[in-house]
C-alpha cells in the first residue's frame, strides 16, 4: 500500500522524470524559431516601400543592375533585392575661387593670366541640375568632381582670350556666355547626365590694392557714362512727340496754305477767262466797265486839291471835306 502510493505520489522514479522533463525543451526550440521569422518579416515590411519627393528621382536597381527610375509619392519595391538610390531634381551649385560662408580666397582657383599678360583674380558661381539619374549614378565615378575641372580648364582657357580691362570691367557677358557654350558642348560630349544652367562671374579683381582703385575709377567712369547715354535717351523720347506733333501742325498749316492759294489762283484764272470771252463780244464796253471799276477802288484813297492859277499866286484848296460832304449827301439820299 505504501510503495503503492508513493507511486502514485512521485511516479516510477527516474524514467518517469526524465520523459516529463524532455517535452518542454522541443517547445522552447520552436518558439525560438518563431522569433527570426518574425523579424525577418518585420524587416521585410519596412524595407518594402518607400517615399520619393516630387523634386527627387529615385533609381531602382535589381541585384545592383538599375532597372527603373520611379515616381514621386508612396512606391514599393522588393525587399533585400531592390534597392533605392534618390537623386536631387534642384538646382544645385558650387563656387570657383572662393568658399561659401567664411569667404575665404582659393588662389589656386581663382588666380588667372591674361591675353595682355597681366594677373587677375577671378571667383566664379557654377550651377548645374541633373537630367539623368542612371547616367549620373553610373557612366562616372563621380560627375560633379569631373563637372568642377572641366570648369576650371576652361575658365582659365576664356580668361586667357580677353584683355585685363574687359575681365574686370566690360566684357563680363561676353566672356560666361562663351565659358557657358563650351563647357554645355563637353558635357555633351561626356554624358554624365548632368546639365549646366549658369555660370556667372562674382568678382574680378587685380591682384594688388593700387591696380585695382585704377579699375574701380574706370568703372565709375563708365558707369557715368551710361548714366548720361540714358538721360539723354529719356529725353529725347520726351521731346520728339511734342516736336512730331508741332511738325504735323505745321505741315497741316502748310497744305491749308497751299490749297487756298490754289483755290484762288484758280478763281483769278476762272475771272480772267472770263473777262476775255467778254472782251472778244464788246471790247469797247469792257474796256470802260474796267475802267470805271479801277477809278471805284483807286479815288476813294485819293486826296483832291483845286489849284486857282488866275490869282497869281498858287493856291491849293483841299477838298477832302467837300468830298465828304457829297459820300454823306448821298447816302442820306
Amino acid at each position: 500500500m505504501d510503495d503503492y502510493t508513493n507511486y502514485n505520489n512521485y511516479g516510477p522514479g527516474p524514467r518517469h522524470s526524465g520523459r516529463s522533463g524532455g517535452r518542454r525543451p522541443g517547445r522552447l526550440k520552436k518558439l525560438l524559431w518563431l522569433i527570426p521569422l518574425a523579424i525577418f518579416l518585420l524587416v521585410a515590411a519596412f524595407d518594402s516601400f518607400y517615399t520619393l519627393k516630387e523634386d527627387q528621382y529615385a533609381v531602382i536597381t535589381t541585384f545592383g543592375k538599375p532597372t527603373t527610375v520611379s515616381a514621386s509619392g508612396l512606391q514599393f519595391k522588393i525587399p533585400f533585392v531592390q534597392r533605392v538610390y534618390k537623386v536631387s531634381k534642384s538646382v544645385q551649385s558650387f563656387p570657383l575661387g572662393y568658399r561659401t560662408g567664411s569667404n575665404e580666397s582659393v588662389d589656386s582657383e581663382s588666380l588667372m593670366i591674361t591675353y595682355d599678360y597681366n594677373f587677375v583674380n577671378v571667383d566664379f558661381y557654377v550651377e548645374y541640375r541633373v537630367t539623368d539619374p542612371v547616367k549620373y549614378l553610373y557612366n562616372s565615378n563621380d560627375p560633379v568632381g569631373i563637372l568642377k575641372m572641366l570648369c576650371q580648364s576652361y575658365i582659365r582657357d576664356t580668361i586667357g582670350l580677353y584683355d585685363v580691362d574687359s575681365v574686370i570691367t566690360t566684357g563680363k557677358s561676353e566672356i560666361q556666355a562663351d565659358i557657358k557654350q563650351k563647357i554645355v558642348e563637353r558635357l555633351e560630349t561626356e554624358d554624365l547626365g548632368i546639365q549646366l544652367t549658369n555660370i556667372t562671374i562674382q568678382d574680378a579683381e587685380p591682384p594688388t590694392p593700387e591696380v585695382q582703385q585704377a579699375f574701380t575709377a574706370v568703372e565709375t567712369a563708365k558707369q557715368g557714362a551710361d548714366t548720361a547715354v540714358n538721360n539723354a535717351k529719356k529725353y529725347a523720347n520726351e521731346v520728339t512727340p511734342a516736336a512730331s506733333a508741332d511738325a504735323d501742325e505745321i505741315v497741316k498749316q502748310a497744305e491749308a496754305y497751299r490749297e487756298s492759294k490754289i483755290n484762288e489762283a484758280n478763281g483769278q484764272a476762272a475771272r480772267f477767262e472770263e473777262l476775255f470771252n467778254e472782251y472778244q463780244k464788246y471790247p469797247l464796253i469792257t474796256k470802260q466797265r474796267l475802267f470805271y471799276e479801277a477809278m471805284e477802288e483807286i479815288l476813294p484813297d485819293m486826296k483832291l486839291y483845286i489849284v486857282d492859277e488866275a490869282a497869281g499866286v498858287q493856291t491849293s484848296i483841299p477838298l477832302e471835306p467837300y468830298a465828304t460832304l457829297g459820300q454823306e449827301g448821298s447816302e442820306n439820299e
